[in-house]
């Protein structure tokens, strides 16, 4: 019985090559993980990201003084827990609210029903610059 050809049922291995880097050196160029709202996020400058809603208006500055690493070109950096000297700045470019969730309580055989539905806020960043 002769084997399959590749594409109908086997997958192809890929063979990568050996070229001695470190997989945190794929990433090329200037970044930093900031912590803002209970979470993390890996930003780059002209990046937009939506984070948890912040007290400024639309169109005004916000700065991020809690960054959790930063790399650029030298290497990566670690904070213990925040890098010192690190700031990210971004403009806040939308202040909104997500899609409705529905949110659905129920009790078997109590005739108990509660739908409410829930749209939480949430502020879209345009980050500008990283200083270091």
């Amino acid at each position: 019985m002769l084997p399959k050809p590749l594409g109908t049922g086997f997958k192809k291995l890929l063979s990568l090559p050996d070229s001695g880097e470190s997989r945190v050196r794929r990433w090329i160029g200037m970044y930093a993980i900031i912590k803002t709202g209970g979470k993390q996020y890996r930003v780059e400058e002209g990046k937009i990201i939506k984070v948890e809603k912040l007290p400024v208006a639309e169109g005004e500055q916000v700065e991020f003084d809690k960054v959790l690493a930063y790399a650029d070109d030298e290497g990566v950096k670690f904070g213990q827990p925040y890098v010192e000297g690190v700031r990210v700045t971004g403009k806040v470019i939308e202040n909104g609210k997500n899609k409705k969730i529905i949110v659905f309580k129920y009790k078997a055989k109590n005739r108990y029903r509660r739908k409410t539905g829930h749209r939480q806020p949430y502020s879209r960043v345009l980050i500008e610059k990283i200083e270091a």
